[in-house]
């Protein structure tokens, strides 16, 4: 089963990255914290130390339209921290 990583850059993601050599990665919610920490060892060539997943729920929608008011929820997705060795850093703009 192929599963889907990209980094989150954010200024909370940014801090956590220069404070405590964490990075948050938005994943797939079918995987694992063994998953994630194999697909990030292959696509950044860094150790990996450790890996905490969070759920993040949907959030209400609403909008008004000529036919009334329409409401949804947008889907739930997981977050993923990932802590590695000490003075190893990826590069996320590399590619560019």
């Amino acid at each position: 089963m192929e599963f889907s990583i990209e980094p989150i850059v954010t200024e909370a993601a940014t801090r956590l990255t220069d404070k405590l050599n964490r990075y948050t990665f938005r994943v797939s919610p079918d995987a694992n914290k063994f998953q994630i920490k194999d697909l990030v060892e292959k696509l950044y060539g860094v150790k990996v130390e450790k890996v905490n997943t969070q759920v993040v729920r949907g959030k209400n929608k609403s909008r008004y339209t000529k036919s009334g008011l329409l409401r949804g929820k947008t889907d739930k997705w997981k977050k993923a921290y990932v802590s590695i060795a000490e003075g190893q850093t990826i590069d996320f703009y590399s590619n560019i």
